[in-house]
């Protein structure tokens, strides 16, 4: 079958090709490159059954091959990438989502969107259960993108309810591992190429507050759980419940890589969320998905890619 991933040359997305590939799929990639790299997807350009296509999902895809999945990964997704043109965000996950659910409508393919645990904000809920309903800032910085994939879980139900289209919404929470870029801001990619460099180690507020790290393969494999499971629409929660604080993560990072790195505190910025940490009951029951990396494991194959990467 043809399977469509918008995002696919994205650190999650070119896992998933990957992945797909290795289920005998026919993969369609689809990417601007603004945040995606042919990089991530060069093992894969010379596979017969891979296709690359550099498009902006904002702009209307015609595709001529039958499709049956359509994977929606397209949106930057770390707040330095997200909030570089909040504006082109926006668009992604209004205009884009509308193009891509418009796609599947048409080869009346089941579609996937690739939302995440940001729709919670800063959220008042702790553990954060799916009919929680968030804690979100309409008109902080952040809202072009916690807002954005607010709006587009709300246009997959809208085509689910209207067309009955076949629809998929995984929240998709904190995930790491090799290609991940280097400058996206996020805290594992940070810390470690700081580590690595033996530079300051940069948190922002006082480090108490707490993320839930999943590691990449876990988080592909729930994605495909939820794509191929019958009679289950989401939104799911996909993450690693396993909670520490920010200061603990990167001190873990410090000892594992013997940097003589220091950590010195900047101000939080505006939104940030203070606790994170999925309940995924539901992912259990209805997926029979639970990650199984361990964090020290996950974290030694994302050092052994930024050691080996050019970048560093």
């Amino acid at each position: 079958m043809h399977v469509l991933v918008t995002g696919g040359a994205g650190f999650l997305g070119s896992h998933l090709c990957e992945y797909l590939l290795k289920k005998n799929c026919k993969v369609i990639c689809v990417d601007n490159l603004f945040t995606g790299s042919k990089t991530n997807i060069q093992h894969l350009l010379a596979n017969n059954n891979f296709e690359f296509i550099q498009h902006d999902i904002i702009e209307p895809l015609h595709i001529d091959k039958e499709i049956l999945q359509v994977y929606n990964l397209a949106c930057p997704a770390s707040p330095v990438h997200y909030q570089f043109n909040a504006i082109r965000t926006i668009k992604a996950n209004t205009i884009g989502v509308i193009n891509m659910l418009g796609l599947a409508k048409k080869h009346k393919a089941r579609i996937l969107q690739a939302s995440t645990s940001e729709v919670y904000g800063d959220p008042l809920e702790h553990p954060q259960k799916e009919n929680y309903r968030g804690n979100v800032n309409p008109i902080g910085p952040r809202a072009c993108y916690d807002e954005g994939k607010r709006v587009a879980e709300t246009l997959f139900f809208d085509y689910h309810r209207q067309h009955k289209l076949d629809i998929r919404i995984a929240r998709i929470f904190n995930t790491y591992g090799p290609r991940m870029a280097q400058n996206d801001g996020r805290v594992v990619s940070n810390f470690i190429v700081q580590a690595l460099n033996c530079e300051d180690i940069t948190i922002y507020g006082d480090g108490s507050q707490t993320r839930s790290f999943c590691y990449v393969s876990d988080l592909i494999d729930g994605l495909y759980k939820l794509m191929n499971t019958e009679n289950f629409t989401g939104p799911v929660n996909l993450g690693n419940p396993n909670e520490m604080t920010v200061l603990e993560i990167a001190q873990k990072i410090i000892q594992m890589t013997s940097s003589k790195s220091k950590i010195v505190f900047k101000p939080l910025p505006a939104d940030d969320p203070k606790q994170r940490k999925p309940d995924i009951t539901l992912a259990k029951e209805k997926l029979g998905w639970v990650p199984v990396v361990q964090l020290e494991d996950g974290l030694k194959r994302t050092m052994e890619y930024f050691r080996t990467s050019t970048a560093i």
